[in-house]
């Protein structure tokens, strides 16, 4: 029997202004985490129709029971972002060309590949959420606290459960595929897939939200876009459009942290991986208590400042 819990949570997004900077200490971060949004909205889309399209072919009771409890999860998050995107729509018409070119790149590929190949897709980059969410989670005082309550608290839902269901995609994977050398094979298509996605969305930011708001050019988490940037310095020609300053989301991050949480990303991909032994953020198990508890866990800042019982 699954362990995965639903839960049905509403951010609040169409009361007030969703702004593009949600934390204004750390623009780079902002970005990134709205590029998230966007890409999530296309990921998760994949997810509902590929797990209908596996269904049939899943014998296991335990594992289809899994299966049902990841999609519904996984459709939750897909309508949280998506109010988060319409807010971000309603200051920037723009986006939407944005988001539909995201959306429509993923329903391309539930269109144009085969079933195994989107249960690897999933597989591997569910495999790596741990790793890099705890990275963020285990230092929410720097990435989230200071930013807008609702934000902030969307994306601690999504990650905290991100973790809860870590293991979710690769069950499924081995139930219908079970092919670790299959999974290898096709892992440099899906991230090089995901980059793209995230490099899109960011294009989109940088055309459609003016520099004075977003305060930085959005594509500087891109390791080989500040490369480009660099040589341009040395050679004119090859010179890109100024677009802000680059700060890097995690600069403020110990780098020892940056370097684990790298060591986890790349032990996910490997042979026999079990994303169940890896080690989770201590901030999930305190998420998970709260709601237990009926913290409102949609205002994870604000609640604790109005006196709802945290620790």
């Amino acid at each position: 029997m699954t362990d995965l819990i639903v839960r049905k949570l509403t951010f609040a997004f169409e009361q007030h202004d969703v702004p593009f900077l949600w934390n204004p200490e750390n623009p780079a971060f902002s970005a990134m985490a709205n590029a998230v949004s966007f890409l999530a909205i296309g990921f998760e889309k994949m997810i509902v129709k590929m797990i209908m399209q596996a269904k049939p072919l899943i014998t296991d009771p335990e594992v289809a029971e899994e299966a049902d409890a990841f999609m519904r999860q996984e459709g939750q998050h897909s309508t949280a972002h998506r109010q988060h995107v319409r807010g971000l729509i309603r200051n920037y018409p723009g986006l939407q060309e944005t988001l539909d070119e995201v959306v429509g790149e993923f329903d391309k590929l539930t269109a144009e590949t085969p079933l195994k190949y989107r249960l690897a897709y999933t597989a591997d980059l569910e495999a790596t959420f741990t790793s890099v969410f705890k990275l963020m989670l285990d230092n929410e005082a720097v990435l989230f606290r200071p930013g807008d309550d609702r934000v902030a608290s969307l994306f601690i839902w999504h990650f905290v459960e991100e973790v809860e269901h870590r293991s979710s995609a690769l069950i499924i994977f081995d139930s219908i595929v079970g092919s670790d050398l299959y999974r290898m094979r096709v892992a440099p298509s899906i991230f090089r897939h995901v980059l793209r996605m995230i490099r899109i969305a960011n294009i989109g930011f940088n055309k459609h939200v003016p520099l004075e708001e977003r305060k930085i050019d959005a594509l500087s988490m891109s390791a080989t876009y500040r490369a480009q940037h660099r040589l341009g310095k040395l050679l004119p020609r090859f010179a890109l459009p100024d677009q802000g300053p680059m700060p890097r989301a995690f600069d403020d991050l110990p780098l020892g942290e940056q370097l684990l949480a790298l060591r986890g990303v790349i032990r996910s991909q490997l042979p026999k991986h079990k994303p169940a032994h890896e080690k989770t953020p201590a901030l999930a198990d305190v998420w998970f208590q709260r709601y237990q508890d009926g913290y409102d866990v949609t205002r994870w800042y604000t609640a604790e400042a109005t006196g709802a019982e945290a620790n």
